[in-house]
């Protein structure tokens, strides 16, 4: 029998690391599971969060073994899971990631350097932003990327959410029982998420959907007052009175740090082989920084257990 400890928290990172693991997603800290399974030593390096993005979803239906469970409570799961398997989580800010014929180096904005065998990439993507005026600028006063994190500032007010993905459908059903009124904007001539998202969400009375538009102009003198979309096709102009705009466009991929050490695609995300490694032995890419035709939970787990497999057997 395993005994587990969860009480395993770092006091700091070592000097050394069998498995450097960068970000604190499920995919980071799946592969910390997987790592610490396999009698090797792991240290998961996070700016923020433990748990990553999830923890940032209202709730999660698609995590197998939970028809529901909240974002947070997921994450927080995830990571004493990988602390009960001996991993180190720290928060830290990585600045520089090298490597020679034998070791990786990562090192901190403290100008500490952390040397490891293997490094696994798990930074996961952010939103990606309109570049139309006044995004910028009400940012934090009505425009946000999250409806989970700022849903309840918007109780009993119209607002707007811009995209017709899964995320997109999801948060602003999330978002369709405290608000007053919701118009979707979608850019192309139909919503692209799941059929059960778009079904629950067509359930709630006051949300509009308004397909084949494009944000032109967000608009407002200290906080947002309306919204301007154009007709792709007509070219008509519209103005939408919103107190709040939330942004579910598609992701960035957080490669910045790594890109120009790793092979990736044309818009930023890291190319890997099966086994989640990328053209440089010894570093791996998992989770959505990584070029893939699925981003989930569920996903980005696997793509952590499987990385590690493979380091485990190659390097060790």
């Amino acid at each position: 029998m395993i005994h587990l400890d969860l009480g395993n928290i770092s006091s700091g990172p070592k000097e050394y690391y069998d498995v450097i693991i960068v970000g604190a997603g499920p995919a980071g800290l799946t592969a910390a599971i997987y790592a610490g399974r396999a009698g090797l030593s792991a240290v998961v390096l996070e700016k923020a969060l433990e748990g990553g993005a999830v923890t940032q979803t209202h709730i999660v239906e698609n995590w197998p073994g939970f028809i529901k469970i909240e974002g947070g409570e997921l994450g927080e799961k995830f990571a004493a899971h990988a602390k009960a398997f001996g991993a180190e989580i720290v928060t830290a800010q990585v600045v520089k990631i090298s490597y020679d014929n034998e070791h990786k180096y990562v090192e901190l904005d403290n100008s500490k350097k952390i040397k490891g065998k293997v490094i696994i990439f798990a930074t996961g993507a952010v939103p990606r932003k309109l570049g139309v005026p006044g995004e910028e600028k009400f940012r934090g006063r009505g425009v946000t990327y999250c409806a989970a994190c700022d849903g309840y500032l918007f109780s009993g007010k119209d607002v707007v959410v811009v995209g017709g993905g899964d995320s997109a459908c999801d948060e602003a059903h999330f978002l369709a029982k405290m608000v007053n009124s919701i118009t979707m904007v979608q850019n192309l001539p139909y919503l692209t998420a799941a059929k059960v998202l778009q079904d629950r969400l067509m359930q709630n009375k006051n949300v509009k959907v308004i397909l084949n538009s494009l944000v032109k102009e967000i608009r407002g003198t200290n906080k947002v007052e309306e919204v301007v979309i154009v007709n792709n096709e007509t070219k008509e102009e519209k103005v939408i009175k919103a107190e709040g705009v939330f942004i579910y466009v598609g992701l960035k991929p957080n490669s910045d740090l790594i890109k120009d050490i790793v092979q990736t695609d044309d818009y930023g995300y890291i190319i890997t082989d099966e086994n989640m490694e990328t053209n440089i032995p010894g570093i791996y890419a998992v989770g959505d920084v990584r070029k893939k035709n699925l981003r989930q939970i569920v996903t980005a787990a696997a793509d952590g257990a499987i990385a590690v497999e493979h380091a485990a057997k190659k390097y060790f």
